[in-house]
């Protein structure tokens, strides 16, 4: 059965618009989980407008909302030094009473300026892609034992590197929240097959998607893995003036095995929009 949720990018917005939103879809059954973005400046519309902070902004949202899974689509590996990222999640879990989907991804690629800028606005390093997905992996492996280890541990890997490693309080959800890791690169499925419960990538072209899904297929076959173990999700963006395009995406993603679907919602948000996304959206597509 097919689970949808909404996404609502952290800027050009006011927290109240955001807060509007996610509080309504709490209350609306065929919303089931609900997104924010990891970016800390603006990668749409004014360069200078204003951009939350995902975490911060997910750990208000997670203590204003009571059924609502939620997350952010995707967090940037490159922003947080894993062992800090997850105390960051358990504490969110635990606000939310066990509710997190931790999305996390390789970073933005050098090919995107608008992205680019903000790793030097804020003095982080932006190392190559291939670098980004394998500190990716050992970053995988890392939150993983510090949410589920018993013990301390140390781990020496060639990008990450944490002694005496302790995560204390453990999650909500045991083992641990549901790990979504978002992307399309080769490089990045083979992590998605090795580390991911969900996967997640951004809609568009669905031959091209439906290419990405068959050699994740390969991949999870390759390291005697089932695919199927693996929810495969996407994320679409919302037309408010042309839902029938929106509509007739949503029904192309199904039909493609895509069962975990995150409909993008455009700032401003109209005025009973999560509503009007499960009425005119979600319902009509998906009967």
């Amino acid at each position: 059965m097919a689970r949808f949720g909404i996404m609502t990018a952290p800027m050009q917005v006011g927290y109240p618009e955001i807060q509007r939103v996610w509080q309504e879809a709490d209350g609306i059954a065929e919303i089931e989980h609900a997104w924010l973005f990891d970016h800390l400046m603006p990668i749409g519309g004014d360069p200078d407008g204003p951009a939350f902070e995902g975490w911060t902004l997910l750990s208000a949202l997670a203590a204003q909302t009571r059924r609502l899974r939620l997350g952010l689509l995707v967090t940037s590996n490159r922003f947080r030094p894993p062992a800090m990222l997850a105390k960051i999640a358990t504490t969110v879990d635990i606000v939310s009473g066990g509710r997190l989907d931790f999305g996390i991804g390789a970073g933005s690629r050098p090919s995107h300026p608008a992205a680019r800028r903000e790793y030097e606005a804020h003095g982080l390093p932006y190392h190559d892609f291939a670098r980004s997905v394998a500190a990716l992996a050992e970053a995988c492996t890392v939150i993983r034992r510090l949410w589920t280890a018993e013990g301390s541990f140390d781990f020496h890997g060639e990008h990450v590197r944490v002694t005496g490693a302790f995560g204390n309080p453990k999650p909500v959800q045991r083992p641990h929240p549901p790990i979504v890791i978002g992307g399309r690169s080769s490089a990045l499925l083979r992590v998605v097959a090795d580390h991911a419960d969900v996967w997640n990538v951004p809609g568009g072209d669905i031959a091209d998607v439906v290419s990405r899904s068959a050699l994740l297929d390969r991949y999870c076959t390759e390291i005697g893995r089932d695919p199927a173990s693996i929810v495969r999700s996407i994320h679409l963006p919302v037309s408010y003036d042309r839902p029938g395009d929106t509509r007739d995406a949503i029904r192309a993603a199904l039909d493609a095995g895509f069962g975990h679907v995150v409909l993008g919602l455009p700032a401003p948000y109209p005025p009973g929009v999560a509503g009007w996304a499960a009425d005119k959206l979600i319902t009509r597509a998906a009967s």
